[in-house]
């Protein structure tokens, strides 16, 4: 039987799938939305700030052809000159590089989100192996990604070699230009070449931005076998649940056998159903529920409660409305609070009695039960 690595895999990725995979640095990219971003985001800078760059550079260029003799003599002049030169075109270039590198990494986060790992910095030996190298290699997603780049060059090519063509003249018409002429004039007719440029950009954007998402859900995809593992996972082995709800159906049947010797008195019907009840009015509310159980635990509640003098009394009504709705360590129902006040009343007149201090009371009254909590009435 084939693994689940052959089988075939048309499953959308699962959540905990798309979040182990951006936990692992794998998210959804696209060059090219960063290629247009960056463009169009320097584009928009040169435009914005062209009039001062021009400025700070015509006049760094000014004052490095002014100089005196003294200048001219001095060993040192190149080098005061170098560093000008270099001063301010630090000024310039360092804040530019940065505005297209924050732009640009805008531009792949608004895509994919941030993803901080250190996962794809580790070693994978299994890239050293040649014949899975050659699998990534004639990949898909290298073939489409080595498609669209040749594509996307052959393109701008084009588009660059037919601009300059039309506009040959304009070009080598600047060299009879001055200079402040020549670089607005040059820069004029290179705003429509980079204009051409943006909507070929952005036109590859808006494909590649889709066609990144498809291939980035079919990459992630899942068979049925990865599925079934990851709910085995999330939910647990059946056998080992089973085995730890019966280790607390255990542990839970201790406690409560343990605590039917301090109850109160116990309610049966009359073999069937038995609750047992405490209750300290000085730290409880309302009577509470210590012990239940139906059948063979029932009997083994009564037992237990008739060796350690507990009484246990015979309300079929009652018995089975208490083990329908109340629960383990919790106070009984409101519904049938006056039910056990009757009961507990009778219980402690009945333990008078015994000592002595008042006549044996008769049968047990009619209890107050509504008829609704009775499941057998129901």
């Amino acid at each position: 039987m084939a693994d689940s690595s052959a089988q075939d895999k048309n499953l959308p990725a699962s959540q905990r799938k798309l979040d182990k995979a951006r936990e692992e640095g794998q998210v959804c990219r696209s060059r090219d939305l960063g290629h247009f971003a960056a463009v169009a985001g320097g584009a928009a800078l040169i435009s914005a700030l062209g009039p001062q760059l021009s400025a700070l550079l015509k006049d760094a260029l000014g004052r490095s052809l002014r100089f005196d003799r003294t200048g001219a003599l001095g060993h040192d002049a190149m080098t005061e000159q170098l560093t000008a030169w270099t001063t301010t075109l630090l000024w310039v270039v360092v804040p530019f590089g940065a505005a297209l590198m924050a732009i640009a990494i805008l531009a792949s986060l608004s895509l994919g989100g941030w993803a901080w790992t250190a996962k794809p910095f580790g070693p994978k030996f299994a890239f050293l192996n040649p014949i899975a190298g050659l699998g990534r290699v004639f990949s898909k997603q290298q073939s489409i990604d080595a498609l669209k780049a040749s594509t996307l060059a052959l393109v701008i090519g084009t588009i660059g070699a037919f601009y300059l063509r039309g506009h040959l003249e304009s070009f080598t018409g600047v060299l009879a230009l001055p200079l402040p002429a020549a670089i607005h004039s040059s820069a004029s007719t290179l705003v429509g070449g980079i204009g051409l440029v943006l909507l070929a950009l952005a036109l590859f954007a808006a494909i590649d931005v889709p066609l990144q998402k498809r291939l980035h859900g079919e990459k992630l995809k899942m068979s049925h076998q990865e599925v079934k593992q990851e709910n085995k996972e999330l939910e647990g082995n059946a056998e080992v649940k089973g085995k730890v709800r019966a280790r607390m159906r255990e542990m839970t049947k201790r406690r409560m056998m343990a605590a039917v010797p301090k109850a109160d008195l116990v309610v049966m019907n009359p073999t069937h159903y038995a609750v047992a009840l405490k209750y300290d009015e000085n730290a409880m509310a309302a009577p509470r529920v210590v012990a239940k159980g139906a059948d063979l635990l029932a009997l083994r509640i009564r037992d237990l409660a008739t060796g350690s003098n507990v009484p246990v009394l015979e309300a079929p009504v009652l018995a089975r409305a208490l083990y329908a709705h109340a629960e383990l360590d919790r106070e009984i129902p409101a519904a049938l609070f006056a039910a056990v006040a009757q009961v507990l009343a009778y219980v402690y007149q009945l333990r008078a009695a015994m000592q002595g201090k008042v006549p044996m009371p008769g049968a047990l009254p009619a209890l107050d039960v509504p008829a609704g909590l009775d499941p057998h009435a129901a």
